[in-house]
């Protein structure tokens, strides 16, 4: 997740958790489940998420009361939704501000909140849950909210990002695609066509809107590019398959018209594109209202490649219930859960990533496009940029970006000023 708004410090959020973390019983993480000594209606667990689809909390809602019935030490679970534009802002202030929530879903930020000690480890909990099933978890997925052989967040959605197209504006525009040989290339011919014939936009990254750039990673992993080396110390912007990738998108905004360009908006689930990349998870967009196809990601230059974003729930240090928060961690994510779960988010889970499996709770993609667009692209993928301090990065990077988005711009001058301006955050 990006948010142009500057988190609370790094340092100042280590020390609200310390503080914090004090006055709360042992993690629960930290030896494996124990028992809750809680009276009777004594835990009332709140759960910060960004989604606000009723279709998802009411899931969310229904997992709970069933966890309810069986611990009477629980009186409520509440699941607050905050705007995801400012969902990292909001949750450490909240921490910050003693009005921490239990647990939390988590995207870029989560390397802060590991590095600041802000999460309780899950391995020992998780590992020695009855039916839990530790080793089924891909490891490829894990890896993002793991430090020092830990645990941290469970990784519940793993949605890889695919091409989406709009087969009844393709028709409209009289276009077709070679699906056996989907490139960028060809995807910003038919998307500039589609434009020409119907005035509608060609390919959208979704989510992007010209400020969260990190999204175009889903474009650049296939010129070879990289946002920081892989360590993450050194700035990569400036390098050769990053000038190629986005001279690409350039044109394709300036020169071809096959990307809408600044200002412009295009909502494919609208119908008022051609494609869109978006997350798998998306799917639950579609209502229907025209013919569509779903395939993986275009290749570039350097060939095929997959792209996921992810997200992760974890239990805060900070909680007042840290004991009863893990326990309910491990119920939300179980195998029978993480099932229900799969519904919207991809699992982690090796036993439920076939495209029959997912097909039995996903209404909208079929067993064999789930296979194609999900379980076929999650083991070799690579995350969406990830870093600490990520809303720093997220805004001087955008600002330097925002020279791109002309049409005289000098591609290769912009990109080294996105070096000029991060450089010194990545080395920290």
């Amino acid at each position: 997740m990006n948010t142009a708004t500057k988190l609370v410090g790094l340092a100042a959020l280590a020390t609200t958790i310390a503080v914090a973390a004090a006055g709360c019983s042992a993690s629960a993480g930290s030896g494996g489940p124990v028992a809750t000594t809680a009276p009777p209606n004594s835990v009332d667990l709140r759960m910060t998420v960004w989604t606000s689809n009723e279709d998802q909390l009411a899931l969310f809602d229904s997992i709970a009361e069933e966890y309810k019935s069986d611990h009477p030490e629980i009186k409520s679970i509440t699941f607050e939704s905050l705007p995801f534009a400012d969902y990292n802002t909001t949750l450490t202030t909240q921490i910050a501000g003693g009005n921490s929530p239990d647990l939390a879903w988590m995207g870029d930020l989560s390397k802060d909140l590991i590095a600041s000690d802000a999460l309780v480890p899950l391995t020992d909990t998780l590992s020695e849950t009855k039916g839990w099933d530790y080793d089924d978890l891909l490891g490829s997925v894990t890896a993002e909210f793991t430090a020092d052989d830990q645990l941290y967040a469970y990784p519940f959605s793993n949605s890889p990002f695919a091409l989406y197209v709009n087969e009844s504006l393709l028709a409209e525009a009289g276009q077709t695609l070679d699906t056996d040989n989907l490139t960028w290339d060809q995807v910003s011919a038919v998307g500039s066509a589609a434009n020409a014939a119907t005035g509608k936009g060609g390919f959208v990254i979704r989510d992007f809107n010209y400020a969260s750039w990190n999204t175009l990673a889903t474009v650049w992993t296939g010129w070879g590019a990289s946002a920081w080396n892989e360590d993450g110390t050194e700035c990569t912007f400036d390098s050769d398959e990053m000038v190629k990738a986005f001279q690409f998108l350039h044109d394709a905004i300036y020169v071809d018209k096959s990307m809408p360009g600044p200002g412009t908006t295009a909502d494919f689930f609208a119908g008022d594109s051609a494609f869109t990349i978006a997350q798998v998870s998306r799917a639950s967009l579609l209502d229907g209202s025209f013919e569509y196809a779903v395939y993986p990601l275009p290749a570039g230059p350097e060939g095929t490649y997959s792209v996921i974003g992810q997200a992760g729930v974890g239990v805060l240090e900070s909680s007042a219930h840290v004991q009863e928060a893990t326990d309910f961690l491990a119920f939300l994510t179980n195998p029978e859960n993480a099932a229900k779960l799969a519904q919207f988010f991809p699992p982690p889970r090796e036993s439920l990533l076939t495209g029959e499996k997912l097909a039995e709770v996903n209404t909208k993609l079929t067993a064999e496009q789930l296979q194609t667009v999900v379980v076929d692209q999650i083991s070799d993928a690579v995350t969406l940029p990830n870093h600490t301090s990520p809303a720093e990065i997220a805004q001087k990077a955008k600002t330097a970006l925002d020279a791109m988005w002309t049409p005289d711009a000098d591609v290769e001058s912009v990109l080294s000023s996105v070096c000029t301006a991060i450089d010194p955050l990545l080395a920290k």
